[in-house]
């Protein structure tokens, strides 16, 4: 019996960290990827931006500090880009807002003049003051409204949080997105919900009659919604979260796991980029240690749980000046993604200090 438990927890630890081996990546992965050195970094802080802060009550430089990790969606033909925005304010490094820029090409952006998401002086408070709001992740329901999924931090614990808009401009902020008396004050983060292309527009697909979300920043778990507004966490049959992709020892991604942008819909399965950190001691020894890089795997287009394929290589990770030093050293940490006359067009925190991008041709 004993011997049974130990290969069957061998199986299914092999089937989270390395998926099967049978796929070729090329068939399966986006590639390649060029970081487009013309332009980088697209977005930088800018100290003469200034904000009425509603809780502190006065103006703030509210992007004076770092610009990073960036969501992006495509309405009227432009690109439209919320990034996380810190000031120099306050017990926890700098209160987090979430900014909006537009660009008509994709690479030169026009900044909005304050923030769209903020902590303020309502219900939220209590989960957004005074760490604030942070790493937005945009998708698109089939109706038109904007579903943001935004970290909320009060300076002890991380939570998603909801918030819908008809314009990008005005949002409404909803809850928390696990709001159950068994997870309200559990770490989460990152939700990366399941989409489609449809032409230009990335929009959210059910899956056997539910909406899928990628989440967590540790191992990854799933959750579901009929709405993309209430969600539900997948659990085993014992009532535990059940990871679906875990950390990997010797490899890039061996210390952490984090969905990137939404997960993407494919005749292939579902491709899910994922940010991972680097363990110094356990992961991939040319890297240095909490190496922020960027990997992809492939799950069931019907079974979301279910990892099909997992790719041995990272295809971002940090190699320029500007993703090697700042806030938070050797970052590429993704969120954006936008697909945009023909090409997919990749928009990621570097250093936890300011915006790059990268883009690839192949579908």
């Amino acid at each position: 019996m004993k011997h049974f438990l130990f290969f069957t927890c061998l199986a299914l630890l092999t089937a989270c960290s390395g998926g099967k081996k049978s796929l070729n990546e090329g068939s399966w992965t986006l590639q390649p990827f060029k970081k487009t050195d013309d332009y980088n970094p697209i977005l930088e802080p800018d100290p003469a931006a200034r904000f009425y802060c509603p809780i502190r009550k006065q103006n703030l430089q509210w992007e004076e500090k770092d610009v990073f990790n960036p969501t992006a969606v495509i309405k009227d033909g432009w690109v439209w880009m919320l990034y996380r925005a810190e000031d120099k304010v306050g017990k926890y490094a700098g209160t987090s807002r979430i900014g909006l820029a537009k660009s008509h090409d994709g690479f030169a952006f026009r900044k909005n003049a304050i923030p769209v998401l903020y902590p303020d002086n309502d219900p939220m408070k209590t989960f957004e003051w005074e760490g604030g709001c942070e790493d937005p992740r945009v998708v698109k329901r089939d109706d038109g409204l904007y579903v943001m999924i935004y970290t909320a931090y009060d300076g002890q614990t991380a939570r998603m949080c909801l918030a819908t808009s008809s314009t990008l401009m005005s949002w409404e902020k909803r809850g928390l997105v696990l709001s159950d008396k068994k997870y309200r004050d559990h770490w989460s983060k990152s939700g990366a919900v399941v989409c489609e292309r449809k032409g230009d527009d990335i929009v959210a697909k059910k899956i056997n009659g539910k909406y899928y979300m990628y989440w967590g920043d540790s191992d990854i778990f799933l959750a579901t919604s009929d709405d993309l507004i209430t969600w539900t966490p997948v659990e085993d049959k014992k009532g535990n979260l059940q990871p679906v992709l875990r950390p990997r020892p010797g490899y890039f991604d061996s210390k952490l796991v984090e969905p990137g942008p939404f997960a993407l819909l494919r005749k292939e399965g579902i491709l899910l980029l994922y940010n991972s950190a680097n363990d110094g001691d356990k992961g991939d020894k040319s890297l240095p240690n909490m190496t922020y890089s960027v990997g992809q795997a492939l799950f069931s287009a019907d079974k979301p749980g279910k990892m099909i394929a997992r790719a041995k290589r990272h295809f971002l990770t940090p190699d320029r000046s500007y993703e090697i030093s700042g806030q938070v050293n050797n970052v590429c940490f993704l969120e954006g993604m936008v697909w945009f006359k023909g090409r997919w067009l990749l928009y990621y925190g570097t250093a936890d200090s300011k915006v790059a991008m990268a883009e690839c041709e192949g579908e």
